[in-house]
């Protein structure tokens, strides 16, 4: 890995518009993920229904927030180990296999009518779990379909494909909820995993398939935990990778998405004449507008190729525009700053995540990625505390500002360290 080049990825050739999707197996795997995120959200949205009406406890919601975070934050890591060791297919049919699993366990639970708070607890455990083993997987397996110099694209569009699975969950959700019942509803949710699951099967991608010549997938142990320090010492010279990680991490764990969980207060706030409902919608819909538009745009332009310089002045903006929210006072104004925040938030995510994955070393790729899911997915946990917590202090207008500004900060300084160490490496 030269420094030029690893300063420069992503840069040498222009890039076709919506390039991923050229390859008739990232069609059939966005698609299939797209299902599958749906799906996770339809879960959300049921399961989220009914511990609300049986128990009514703020402590369980609680707990399904961090139960699905923590995971991320324990074991990306040894997910990735296992996406270097094992066919990266395997381990997304696992993860899918799992939150089939949960579907099914709730609604045989719903069926009995015996569901108790502990079943709750253990599935909303098992549910967060099945996550991990499909995310670093997951970006293993785009790797391998489209290869480096069209990552990017198959980062970006996997991103879009979740969004679209974020915003047609809760309405499918909501229409299944209505339809058929949450316990017919949840059994025909299990449903939509399975195209990702059957395709999956046969999918001509993996370790058998690359073109490195390996033909099997790596021998040799996982020390897993054991692993992070040398992985952390293998790649600390490379400043691409270290400062991509850092800063994904920093926005999550400044910010993250925990202004969702408080848009409640946000709409009450722009609401008039007791419609804080519609003004609720509005904003959670503004923020995933925001992010399918960047998705579907940037790919049919090709615009934003990964560099380093860009993903920080992603991050930079997305500061300010995460502000600019907070502290406005017309619901016009509001909607408009989270629709540029979604825009931006996709466009860095993506960015950060080609930039560590192109930079890589291929025998321990997975390990790295799952470094990045570690930081990115995992810090998103203790987002919560600093917007949460400190809106209980300051106000969550002010609390979310100063999150923002502790994430400006942050990149700024990360941003220094980045382009001074470029310099010295580059004899400037």
């Amino acid at each position: 890995m030269t420094d030029r080049r690893e300063f420069e990825a992503g840069g040498e050739d222009t890039p076709k518009s919506f390039a991923a999707l050229r390859h008739s197996g990232y069609r059939y795997y966005f698609i299939g993920s797209a299902l599958a995120m749906m799906a996770d959200n339809i879960e959300h949205v049921i399961s989220y229904w009914i511990i609300f009406e049986k128990f009514q406890s703020p402590a369980l919601g609680g707990f399904a927030v961090i139960s699905h975070w923590v995971p991320f934050l324990l074991f990306s890591f040894y997910a990735g180990a296992l996406a270097d060791r094992f066919d990266p297919r395997r381990l997304i049919q696992l993860g899918m296999l799992l939150f089939m699993a949960v579907s099914l366990a709730w609604g045989l639970l719903f069926l009995t009518d015996t569901l108790e708070m502990w079943h709750a607890a253990v599935l909303l455990t098992i549910h967060g779990l099945a996550g991990v083993f499909w995310a670093p997987a997951g970006q293993m397996l785009i790797h391998d379909i489209v290869g480096p110099k069209e990552l990017q694209s198959g980062v970006r569009l996997a991103a879009t494909s979740r969004t679209l699975g974020i915003l047609m969950g809760p309405a499918v959700g909501g229409g299944l909820l209505l339809a058929f019942g949450p316990t017919c509803g949840i059994f025909i949710n299990v449903l939509i995993f399975l195209p990702l699951v059957i395709w999956l099967w046969k999918a001509p991608y993996g370790p058998k398939f690359r073109e490195n010549g390996q033909t099997e997938p790596k021998k040799g142990g996982i020390s897993g935990f054991a692993d992070i320090l040398p992985t952390i010492r293998t790649i600390s010279d490379n400043r691409t990778i270290v400062s991509m990680i850092l800063l994904a991490g920093a926005a999550s764990l400044f910010v993250g998405n925990a202004h969702q969980a408080q848009m409640p207060e946000f709409a009450h706030d722009f609401s008039t004449g007791g419609k804080s409902s519609v003004a609720y919608s509005i904003l959670l819909a503004a923020n995933a507008a925001g992010a399918l538009v960047a998705g579907v745009f940037l790919e049919s332009k090709s615009l934003l190729q990964a560099l380093p310089r860009s993903a920080f002045n992603l991050v930079l903006l997305w500061c300010f525009a995460i502000s600019g929210f907070a502290v406005s006072t017309n619901l016009i104004v509001a909607v408009a700053m989270l629709f540029i925040a979604g825009f931006l938030e996709l466009s860095y995510n993506a960015m950060t995540q080609t930039l560590v994955q192109l930079n890589a070393p291929a025998e321990i790729r997975g390990r790295v990625i799952g470094l990045y899911s570690m930081s990115f997915l995992g810090l998103k946990t203790f987002s919560g505390v600093t917007i949460g917590l400190g809106g209980s202090i300051v106000g969550i207008h002010g609390s979310v500002v100063a999150s923002a500004t502790g994430l400006l900060l942050c990149a700024l300084a990360l941003m220094a360290y980045f382009f001074k160490s470029h310099r010295l490496k580059l004899g400037e």
